[in-house]
């Protein structure tokens, strides 16, 4: 399962700041527009306490939490849906992501330029969302011209298609993001088909400085009652530091942030935000040697869980034993869980829950 978050945002917000921090992918960095122009890869780990707790009872010789990946891409300008600023490539980045980071500047920094000239969060989100808006409408009316003269000669899927495509247009044409409409299932369907921007789920991030730490200020204020609106999350973090605190021991780490009246690092609450975001749980593996997190979807059946370990698992799916990570701690590991009668025998259709520790059996023929 490849799944992504794009850091998207209008140039100098701290994209690439925060790429790096989550990263350390090492992306450039530099005070003035388009430093970034092609999209920069990376991952890091999600933190879990829950891998340390079923470590402390499996005595495992290495843990591997889930990961996620992220995109840093560059930044979008107005005009963006019309090629300003190289815009229509990096609008085609987007479109491969499953969820965006919209980063928003909430700091003033005169050292840095801004493309907008000023610092205004909300105009700034306005902006990025326009531009996004404005590529979907014009997505959505290439599809419409094209299945035009089909519908017109009669062709009864045409017809429906472009009837779809219509209640898209209407909603993007009012600047609604699609996300936050009311979609009919063939609207919906089209709307994936074509990959359209707005309707990819969103956290905001009020990018601010240090000194504004932990509320953030006025313009964090304004940018979370912006997100409100929109039915999204806003995280407040200082990129700069955040990526400076990766550079010290975590306790030396935490200390500061506490001098600062912030509880814990910015970075693993955008991870655990991020892989919420995406609708993902964790399901989790024991071995001998090895406790693993698995990322996957929401609604994930057994057998297609087991397909994310290996294929054969899948191919050769005889049951899943399913146990509950805090009923297997509890019981001090997983053989006295088995002795106890504490884990279930669950079959292919199986639903994975979030937390759920499973061994996959499976037999395969040669």
């Amino acid at each position: 399962m490849s799944l992504a978050l794009g850091i998207v945002g209008l140039p100098n917000a701290g994209k690439s700041t925060l790429f790096n921090a989550l990263t350390q992918a090492g992306a450039a960095v530099a005070p003035y527009p388009f430093t970034t122009i092609a999209p920069n890869l990376g991952q890091t780990a999600v933190p879990d306490d829950r891998l340390a707790a079923i470590a402390a009872v499996m005595h495992p010789e290495r843990v591997v939490p889930a990961a996620v990946r992220f995109v840093d891409i560059a930044g979008l300008v107005r005009g963006a849906s019309r090629g300003e600023g190289l815009g229509n490539r990096f609008l085609a980045h987007i479109r491969e992501v499953d969820a965006v980071v919209h980063v928003v500047r909430c700091f003033a920094a005169g050292d840095v330029a801004h493309s907008e000239g000023t610092v205004d969060p909300v105009r700034d989100a306005g902006v990025v969302e326009t531009e996004l808006a404005l590529a979907d409408l014009e997505a959505v009316e290439r599809a419409m011209e094209r299945a035009a003269p089909r519908a017109r000669a009669g062709e009864r899927a045409a017809r429906e298609q472009l009837a779809a495509l219509e209640e898209l247009a209407t909603v993007v044409g009012r600047g609604e993001p699609l996300r936050r409409a009311t979609l009919s299932e063939a609207a919906r369907v089209q709307a994936a088909q074509l990959r359209l921007l707005t309707l990819k789920p969103v956290l905001y991030v009020a990018n601010v400085d240090e000194a504004a730490l932990p509320d953030g200020g006025p313009h964090a204020a304004a940018l979370a009652t912006l997100a409100q609106r929109d039915g999204a999350e806003c995280l407040v973090l200082c990129a700069r530091l955040e990526a400076e605190l990766r550079e010290l021991p975590e306790v030396d780490a935490r200390a500061y942030l506490a001098s600062l009246g912030v509880a814990e690092p910015g970075l693993p609450r955008l991870v655990r935000a991020g892989f919420a975001l995406l609708d993902l749980v964790s399901f989790f593996t024991v071995l001998s040697r090895e406790v693993r997190a698995w990322p996957v979807r929401r609604g994930t059946t057994a057998v297609d869980a087991a397909a994310r370990i290996h294929t054969d698992m899948a191919r050769g799916f005889v049951r899943a034993e399913v146990i509950p990570w805090d009923v297997l701690v509890a019981a001090g590991g997983l053989q006295a869980a088995r002795e106890r009668g504490l884990v279930r025998l669950e079959g292919r259709d199986y639903l994975v829950q979030d937390g759920d520790v499973i061994t996959f059996r499976f037999a395969v023929s040669a």
